[in-house]
């Protein structure tokens, strides 16, 4: 078992936020940056063999086993690895206070020997960063941000406000696997006109014993547009916010873990009320993990509910594809334009993610 598979999301997502608030002119900073949103999309820098790589937590708390296993697997990829200076503080179930997090995300876009910034778990709080981080002083020191989880707040706040690509992909403590090293490299290394990712092979064997992982087309077709998205309950929570994203004419990639098919339902129906996924390109549900019925309450099945919004689209509309709480996943950088093929069960990257 990896680290990763102890420290659950879960545990963490009822305790109370406890944020220290930053001086109002950071807030006043970030309200003022987002009526001048910068229109051109911006890409990181590409990640070379021994580059240093930034671990941050800027959602849940970490240990040093956690802190031990990301090093170990960074240095293992043929990089080197830098620590923010408050990877261990603790502020409750968050990684240090919302200062704390802010400031060492600020410092690694701003530390020159820092290439890529890499998060070792989301967990929960990065929502309480978004008014307070320097979406000016990001799109200045561009850099690779990976990451999934709660990290999607971060990432679709800093397309929104910084447009800079992000990246949906492991975190430092995922588990090992071929297939997810593969494609995370081919993405933040090698810059191509075009790159196709296949599904993984291993999640359609897993799902001879768990239907979830079943690679399900609900409305065929081919879709292209900017990959937008992330985590279901971020995505959701961000509507309404100067950080929402806005999916229309876009691929819509969306995943879950740990939820019930009642919540799954209405933060899907939160976004069809506050955009309309009508208004999408396509929508890509990834590998929902452990989002089947709750103890014996009546209940739809996880595909029932995704079926509720997925069946009355025109648009390409797919389920099960290898993104998510999972061990073999690809990388998708938001922001970035893709082709979505049903009949193929592809995703083609149609731009370089990174410069």
């Amino acid at each position: 078992m990896s680290p990763s598979d102890k420290i659950s999301r879960r545990a963490f997502a009822g305790l109370a936020a406890g944020a220290v608030l930053l001086p109002s002119t950071a807030q006043s900073a970030s309200r003022s940056s987002s009526r001048h949103l910068p229109r051109t999309l911006l890409k990181p820098p590409r990640l070379h063999a021994g580059d240093v790589i930034g671990l941050v937590a800027p959602g849940g708390r970490i240990n040093d086993e956690a802190i031990t296993y990301a090093v170990a697997r960074i240095e293992a990829l043929g990089f080197r690895a830098k620590l923010s200076t408050n990877l261990r503080a603790v502020h409750g179930g968050y990684a240090g206070s919302v200062q704390q997090r802010v400031d060492d995300l600020h410092a690694m876009f701003t530390d020159r020997e820092v290439k890529a910034i890499w998060c070792v778990r989301g967990g929960s709080g990065c929502i309480s960063l978004l008014a307070h981080i320097d979406y000016a002083l990001i799109r200045a020191n561009p850099k690779i941000l990976l990451g999934y989880s709660d990290i999607s707040a971060l990432q679709l706040a800093i397309l929104k406000q910084a447009r800079l690509v992000t990246f949906h992909g492991p975190v430092a403590l995922s588990g090992p696997s071929d297939y997810a090293v593969e494609h995370m490299l081919a993405v933040l290394m090698h810059p191509q006109d075009s790159y196709t990712i296949p599904m993984a092979v291993e999640n359609s064997r897993r799902a001879l014993l768990e239907p979830h992982f079943s690679l399900r087309t609900v409305t065929s077709g081919q879709a292209t547009g900017p990959l937008i998205g992330g985590n279901l309950s971020l995505v959701s929570a961000l509507m309404g916010t100067p950080y929402a994203a806005d999916f229309r004419k876009a691929i819509l990639f969306l995943e879950e873990v740990n939820e019930a098919p009642y919540r799954i339902d209405r933060w899907l129906t939160q976004l069809d009320l506050a955009v309309g996924l009508r208004h999408a390109a396509a929508l890509m549900i990834g590998i929902c993990d452990k989002c089947g019925p709750e103890d014996e309450e009546p209940s739809l099945t996880l595909d029932e509910t995704l079926d509720l919004h997925l069946k009355p689209l025109v648009i390409p509309a797919v389920s099960g594809y290898s993104f998510g709480h999972i061990r073999h996943q690809f990388t998708l950088p938001l922001g970035v334009m893709a082709r979505l093929d049903t009949a193929r069960q592809i995703v083609t990257l149609l731009e370089p993610a990174v410069s």
